[in-house]
């Protein structure tokens, strides 16, 4: 069963039923989060922020 089209353009719902925000609800926001959202228009991305605070060997 297919989920109704969101009222707004601030989020949709994937096809497992989670809820993803779009770029403009971020940028609305105003800051970044830094969890690495698909739509994120910072610029942020979580595997480069992990990789940058692992410790070297």
């Amino acid at each position: 069963m297919a989920c109704p089209p969101p009222k707004n353009d601030l989020f949709y719902f994937d096809a497992n039923g989670l809820m993803v925000m779009t770029e403009k609800y971020h940028l609305q926001r105003g800051f970044c989060c830094k969890n690495g959202c698909k739509h994120c228009p910072y610029g942020f991305k979580k595997e480069a922020e992990e990789k940058k605070n692992e410790e070297p060997k």
